[in-house]
């Protein structure tokens, strides 16, 4: 089967579309890349996702404009993926959304919102689409995330040793595999999230992002700043726990620099970049991780990679494109793997991972002109992904 993911993060700079043939053998799910691109959200579009995103006061007015922009947005990005990936073949989408909300409550998560309304989707390139994939996670009782724990936990079971998959979106999050044990999953704190917020105020917008880490690699650490910052409640917490902007927002970056000296541009980014190498780090050593499978747009700032490689001496860090999976774009790869999950009936949650009570078929579906694709599930549920050569 064809299919396209498309995923947002917390980040909110664009979306990331993946196209892949999946197919199904045996015990295995097979996954062929057939390549992926980056779609920028439009100026407007994005100012208008920062007005309504956490702590800011919105309508629903502004959530109902937004659904339908973000909706069709993630639609263009689908026909662009189905003409220049998938020559005009796909024969489904699988859409993550946006998250503009994910409600969390002490140790619990109440509910997640993800907008971009499917059916502009549907609509403009007839394929059937999947969405909403993390509501019934959390009716289940999880936290509805990190749901890429389900790919990692197919795609590392039977390498040596525990080795952890890691995303660094907005958030990182990381996802482990011990020999004998239960995978675990979490959210370990912010990757790019507060850094992103400091760049942009600092350059007054000029830049969004510290672009190949240039600034942090300028600047020293904070020490006072940088012990503030890691006396946050979140990182003492137990797995499975995840997190967002509900909490890594600018108001909170602005109380930890409150009352402090003034802290110099690049120093304030090489602060932030070490405190997500730290909280990683941290999260790796608690779970005795033995290698460490790197992916998302944190990997391509090479300052934050070596700082993580300097957080873990004799813990090998890689990139997933060594594994075959591409770096830049695992997380659409990994919906598109989770939608294709959902078409065939299979669970494709990991319930000692998002801490559900079972797992779950998940997301919302809409038929596209040919109807919905379902299929039988499988006399074996998948264990094992495998990731074919390109093609």
């Amino acid at each position: 089967m064809r299919v396209i993911g498309l995923m947002s993060g917390t980040s909110f700079d664009g979306i990331d579309a993946a196209a892949a043939d999946l197919d199904l053998d045996g015990d295995r799910i097979v996954l062929r890349p057939l390549g992926g691109l980056g779609v920028p959200y439009p100026d407007e579009l994005r100012v208008r996702i920062a007005a309504v995103l956490p702590p800011a006061v919105t309508t629903i007015e502004d959530v109902c404009r937004l659904d339908t922009g973000i909706g069709q947005a993630f639609a263009e990005a689908a026909a662009t993926a189905n003409d220049r990936l998938c020559a005009g073949r796909a024969e489904l989408v699988v859409a993550h959304g946006q998250t503009v909300f994910h409600w969390v409550e002490g140790t619990a998560v109440r509910g997640t919102l993800q907008i971009g309304q499917p059916a502009w989707i549907a609509e403009r390139t007839g394929c059937a689409v999947v969405a909403d994939l993390r509501s019934r996670d959390v009716a289940a009782g999880g936290q509805g995330a990190p749901l890429v724990s389900a790919v990692d936990v197919m795609w590392l079971r039977g390498r040596p040793g525990a080795p952890v998959a890691l995303n660094l979106g907005g958030i990182a999050n990381v996802t482990v595999v011990p020999p004998g044990a239960d995978a675990i999953a979490f959210d370990t704190g912010p990757a790019n999230a507060l850094l992103d917020i400091a760049v942009s105020e600092r350059t007054d917008g000029r830049l969004t992002c510290d672009v190949d880490g240039a600034m942090a690699a300028r600047g020293r650490v904070d020490a006072g700043l940088l012990d503030r910052l890691l006396a946050e409640p979140y990182y003492a917490r137990r797995a499975p726990k995840t997190t967002g902007k509900e909490l890594f927002h600018r108001d909170y970056l602005d109380a930890a620099l409150a009352g402090l000296p003034a802290v110099a541009d690049d120093d304030l980014a090489a602060t932030l970049t070490a405190l997500t190498a730290r909280t990683v780090g941290d999260a790796v050593r608690s779970v005795g991780g033995t290698e460490v499978i790197a992916a998302g747009g944190g990997t391509r700032n090479p300052t934050l990679m070596r700082a993580l490689a300097a957080e873990l001496p004799g813990v090998p860090v890689r990139s997933s494109d060594e594994l075959g999976l591409p770096a830049a774009w695992k997380e659409a790869y990994a919906f598109a793997l989770l939608g294709f999950c959902t078409v065939h009936d299979i669970p494709a949650t990991v319930a000692s991972c998002t801490g559900a009570r079972h797992p779950s078929v998940l997301g919302a579906v809409l038929p596209g002109r040919a109807g919905f694709p379902w299929r039988p599930r499988p006399d074996r549920l998948p264990r094992v992904l495998e990731i074919a050569e390109a093609a």
